[in-house]
């Protein structure tokens, strides 16, 4: 129920329509900016643990894995995904970690769509 008995249930407006139904209309609520998550090459990480990252950090297929890493390999980078800012922050919080554990010099970063 409304707060504001003249308004609709659930906030908003009424807006009148011919023939004498009213409608409620909706404000259209933003999506929040997608960022994307650039995984960068270098001549030490191995391409076998780039795949094992992008299937298992970024839910990749094992073919789409292997694809993107050598795409990365000949271009120097590549979009692992496309997130929120949050999670392709922690996207790239758990590459550097895992990385890092493994004794890999892999970088990787956020950028704005």
């Amino acid at each position: 129920m409304s707060n504001d008995p003249g308004g609709p249930p659930g906030g908003g407006t009424w807006r009148d329509r011919e023939g004498g139904v009213a409608e409620k209309t909706r404000k259209k609520e933003a999506r929040p900016p997608r960022f994307k998550v650039v995984l960068y090459n270098d001549d030490y990480t191995p391409m076998a643990f780039v795949v094992e990252l992008l299937e298992s950090v970024f839910r990749k297929s094992p073919v789409e894995s292997n694809a993107l890493m050598l795409r990365i390999h000949r271009a120097g980078s590549g979009i692992a995904g496309v997130y929120t800012l949050e999670v392709a922050e922690t996207k790239v919080a758990t590459v550097h970690r895992q990385a890092e554990e493994r004794g890999f010099p892999l970088r990787s970063g956020v950028e704005e769509e």
